[in-house]
This record gives structure tokens, sequence and C-alpha cells, in this order.
């Protein structure tokens, strides 16, 4: 390229010396130098791509922004439009400065001796300060591992420590951080490793066997496996190292990096079932973590003053971003950790340490009620509990308020979007059992459906509380719109920049929505989204198995139970031994096994040989209170 500027140059002078000073000859002299400068960058382009050494994404990056640099201080320089190169600058800095972490840092910086994070099972505390500094021997210990910026860390835990660790040592690093249900079976384990193929898989002691066995099933194999130091001295797997191995020695000062850290960069990938089962990537962005932070801090509101604990697993986007580690450690606020919820336990963690935020599934409100009428803790230090997953009825609405708050909050959203409508104290309880409406930053409607085509965006259902359709969601802020490895999901979930939730719903003249179902026959167990397809194909693998349909009955605790309706093969099966069958299954988490079942000489298809799902719902109802089904 040198080259071709210096004959550039020279084209210009002796343009010059030749009295070439009118427009004419400027005009052919800028055509030449801009063709020759033009190719020179398709020739850089040709280089790179056919050279034996494969530039890593952030050298690229690099050497880019070398070349927009160079191009937008000449453009700066000879318009004079010096707000442009203030906008540029504005750019730059807000694209590498306004991430997750720096929010982190700050209050590392002005909250040094302030609680971050507090286990009470242990009664372990970690100050902003101390917190930093565990997370810092994490990171340092990824870049001695060889782990470079983009690739994977891993981990099946329940919520604890570690988990904190290593979410905020991703962060400082470039990696990301990917979650995964600690419920999986482990060929659902196995799937999700070949999908991310991490380089550093962390479990905890609890999983250990079903990790052992997921690691056999896998293609990909993590080149670094850990586990979490357990409290019996219990030894990791063969090949596998402890944590405090991992971490001993390493320094407790930010770590030094080759590369540079933006808001585009996948911070999180969190891992929800397709419609077939298979686990879906959904990337996350710094930028997505600041904004979902800022959602919480507007809607709650939340601040450093509050102390929040999350009761739900952090694996999941409701658990990790709703009053979880994102927005607490972002606000300066505090987190209490609860490794599994305990209703009792809650109550009294809010009397003695003050809490000012409990977020859970809404069947927690009917257990923390119950507890409370019995045991009557003082909850006066509660700003606000949170629920996310499922409508409240106005009768159980209006009890929680006069038992534990009035400030009772549900919100509803997805993995791919966290949440987009919000329902406030205020709206209760005259709004109770509606989803409510639209987050601040977020636009949610619901579209008419169609049986031979998808709706547009602007193809709205009725706003009359009765026409039921399609929600749809655009969140810009939260969403990065696509599945990680997966376009065909991909193609199929998002279109003209929206999310197609599959859900079924109706919304009044307020546009307060009302979900009264699932396109798909999703089924939510204890707020873990089951897909009959996926516990079907378990059922029919069994010899016994002529044909099969899933499907749930409503639970007072669960919220649904799953069902399973069977056309027997041999006439011998029976329902115990079907359950016994899915416990030992490697392809079914336990929590997706049916807990009912009946046994029928047919099942409902239509004309073109779909079953018909919405009967079977139907008459699972009816069987449920008819005494019909056998539970096991």
């Amino acid at each position: 390229m040198l080259i071709v500027i210096s004959t550039c140059k020279k084209q210009s002078e002796d343009l010059w010396m030749e009295g070439g000073t009118n427009k004419g000859w400027f005009d052919q002299d800028l055509v030449m130098t801009k063709e020759n400068i033009c190719e020179s960058l398709r020739a850089l382009g040709r280089f790179l791509y056919n050279a034996d050494y494969r530039c890593k994404t952030e050298e690229i990056d690099i050497l880019f922004d070398e070349i927009e640099a160079v191009i937008m201080d000449i453009r700066s320089n000879l318009s004079g439009i010096t707000p442009q190169k203030h906008i540029e600058l504005f750019r730059k800095s807000f694209e590498e400065e306004y991430t997750w972490l720096n929010g982190f840092m700050r209050n590392v910086d002005r909250f040094p001796d302030k609680e971050a994070i507090f286990e009470p099972e242990n009664g372990t505390r970690w100050t902003y300060s101390e917190l930093n500094k565990v997370s810092n021997q994490l990171a340092n210990a990824y870049i001695a591992a060889g782990m470079e910026k983009g690739e994977v860390v891993m981990f099946q835990l329940l919520n604890c420590p570690e988990f904190v660790f290593s979410y905020i040592a991703c962060h400082k690093t470039g990696l990301v951080s990917t979650p995964v249900n600690c419920r999986l079976s482990s060929g659902e384990l196995a799937d999700t490793i070949d999908d991310s193929r991490p380089k550093i898989f962390i479990y905890g002691t609890v999983n250990k066997d079903t990790v052992a066995e997921a690691l056999k099933l896998s293609k990909h194999k993590p080149k670094t496996i850990i586990m979490v130091d357990g409290k019996n001295d219990e030894k990791p797997l063969n090949g596998t190292m402890l944590y405090s191995v991992f971490v001993e020695n390493r320094s407790t000062e930010n770590p030094t990096l080759p590369w540079r850290l933006s808001i585009y960069d996948e911070t999180t990938r969190l891992y929800t079932s397709g419609t077939t089962g298979k686990p879906k990537g959904v990337s996350i962005t710094s930028i997505n973590e600041v904004l979902s932070a800022h959602d919480v801090m507007m809607h709650f509101p939340f601040s450093s003053n509050d102390k929040s604990m999350n009761t739900t697993p952090w694996f999941h986007r409701g658990g990790l971003h709703s009053g979880g580690l994102t927005p607490t450690l972002y606000a300066g606020g505090s987190v209490i950790i609860m490794r599994k919820f305990d209703a009792a336990a809650t109550l009294r963690y809010i009397e003695e340490y003050k809490l000012t935020f409990i977020i859970g599934v809404p069947n927690v409100l009917a257990m923390l009620s119950h507890e409370q009428e019995r045991s009557s803790y003082d909850l006066s230090s509660l700003r606000g509990i949170v629920t996310m997953g499922s409508p409240l009825d106005r009768g159980a609405c209006i009890k929680y308020q006069r038992i534990l708050t009035p400030n009772i909050f549900n919100g509803y959203g997805t993995t791919e979007t966290f949440w987009n409508t919000f329902l406030r104290p205020s709206d209760l309880p005259e709004k109770a059992g509606t989803a409510g409406r639209s987050c601040t930053d977020d636009e949610v409607r619901v579209v008419k459906v169609y049986d031979e085509r998808r709706a547009e965006p602007d193809e709205l259902a009725m706003m009359n509380g009765k026409e039921v359709g399609e929600v749809i969601i655009k969140t810009h802020a939260k969403s990065t719109y696509f599945y990680y490895n997966n376009d065909s999901e991909t193609e199929r979930k998002f279109h003209n920049g929206f999310l197609y939730t599959n859900d079924l719903a109706t919304w009044d003249e307020s546009r307060f929505v009302s979900i009264v179902g699932r396109k798909d026959d999703m089924i939510i167990s204890g707020g873990e989204n089951i897909y009959p397809i996926q516990v079907e194909e378990v059922l029919s693998s069994h010899p016994k198995v002529e044909d099969c349909m899933v499907t749930a009955v409503p639970d007072s605790v669960r919220g649904e139970m799953v069902t399973a309706y069977i056309v027997k093969a041999d006439q011998t099966v029976t329902a115990e031994e079907l359950d016994d069958f899915c416990k030992t299954s490697n392809m079914i988490s336990n929590y997706k096994r049916p807990r009912y079942y009946r046994f029928v000489a047919s099942l409902p298809f239509n004309a073109s040989g779909k079953k018909l799902r919405y009967k079977i719902k139907e008459q699972a109802k009816m069987d449920l209170i008819n005494g019909l089904l056998v539970k096991v």
C-alpha cells in the first residue's frame, strides 16, 4: 500500500508541475488515487484470506481499527467537521468502556469494603474488594491455561460462590460464561458440550456421576475439567482437578490481556430447549447484560442499597438477570446465595439479614405464604417479591399481598429476551391474571395466528381481551436475535426484528397481555420448560409401547405435572415399569418424566395424521378429576 500511496503522490506532483490545478485534473487524479487505494485494500484482503497463518479475531479488529482511524482522521481534517470526529471518539469509547465488567469494577472502587456476596449456609462473606481478588485468581488461571478470547467456559453448578467467581472471571478475560442446568441427564449434557465445545468445564460434586457419563458420551472433550471442592474431601474424576488446585498461587491482580474487550463481546451463553427438546444456545453480549441490569434497576427499582436473593437457579436467565448476579453486582448491591429453595430458610434470611428483594417462580409465593402464616417472621425490610413464569390469579394475589408484602411483581419473558412485560403492585389486584404490559425498552405485541403462514408484526390481534394470537417481542437492548450454531431455529423464531414466542395470548385496549397457552404445547413444571416430543421419544423407545402422547395436568405446587397416554404394544406393560425406564434413561432429566399415566386403545389424530394435543390435554384434566390417571 505504501508503494501505491507513493505512486499516487508522484502522480499528483506531476500534475501540479504541468499546471494541472483545474477541476478536471483534480478529479482525474482523485479517481486514480481512490482506485489504487481500493485495490490495495482488496489485495490486503486476498493476502489475509490466502495466507498460511489464520489471523485471530482480535488481530483483524486491531488492523481494521487502525485503517478506519486513518480514514476518519483524514476525513475530519479535510472536511473540518469536528463534531463528527467527536462522535467517532464517543462511539469508540462507548463500545470499549460501557461493559458490564467496568460497571462491576466501578463498585470495586467505590464500595471496596461493602458486602458483595454472602453465603448463609457457610456464613462466608466477600466484600467487593475480596470478590474482585478471588475472581482475578480464576481469570489469571484461565489465561495460564491457554484460553483465548471468545472460547467457552462451561459450568454445571448450583448457586454457589464458584459460580460467581467464574461469571466475573469470564467477563474479565473475554471468555464466554456458559452455565448449564444442573438437572440435565448425561445425554442432554453431552449434547450441550458438543454444541458449545468448551475448553474448560467446571462441575460440582452433586453432578459427578452425570458428568462422568456425559464425558464418555460427548464427542468433544474439554481440555481442562475442574471439580469444585466439596465438604468431605471428595476426589475429582480421573483426569480432572480440584478448583483449589487450579487457582493455587495465581495472581489476585487484574489480568493483563493481549486483546481488547468490547460491549459487543459474547459474555454469556445460556441454553434453552427447542421444540424437539434439543438445546439452543442463547448468546448474550456485554451490552445486553448492562441493559438487562438497567431494566431491573428501573422496574424494581433496584440500587446499591438493596440486598437480593434469587431463589431460582442462576443458570436460567431469570435466575441470573432478575435480581441475580448481573444487576446486583452492577448496581453495587449485595447478593445472598441460596443453593436450593427452602421456604422457612427464605423467610428467616429476610428477617435476619434484612433482605429487600426476593425472586422466585410463582409457586414460591404459595409456599412462602403457607410458612409465614405458620411462623410469622418479620418481613418489614422487604421492598418486593418478584416472580416470573406464570400469572397470579386475583384471589391468590390478594392473599399474598396481605400475608407477605403489598409489593408483588410478576414478569413475563423468555431466555432469548429476558423479561418483556411487567405487572407492578399498582396494577394489582385489578390486573391480576395478566402478564402485565411491555417493559420500558421493549415492544410486546399479540399478532394473528394463521395456519398457512407466520403473521407479520403489524397484523395485530384485536385488543378486546378475546381474540387469541401469538406473542411477539422486540427488545434490541436485551437480545442478540440469534441462536448459537443453529441457523434453522434462528430463522424459525426471529422475524423482522421480533422474537416469535409460540405463546398464545389475548390483550386489551391498555395492552395488558394474558397468556392462554402455547402453540408448541410446552409444559412448565416447577419453573422448568418440558417439551412433550422429547418425553415421547423416550417412551416410544420402550419395546412395550406402540404409541404415546404426552401432555400435562394442573398441579398446585409445580404448576403442571407431566402426564403420558400410552397405547400398549405388550399388554403386560405397567406405569411403574415405564417410570423405571424413564428414571434410568440418559436422554431425559428426572424432572421431565411423567408423574401420571393412562393406558388407552388409541390417540386422537386429525385427517393429516397430526396428533391433536389440545384434545388430549382437555381429556387429561377430566381424567384427573375422575380419578382415571395412574400416579407413579
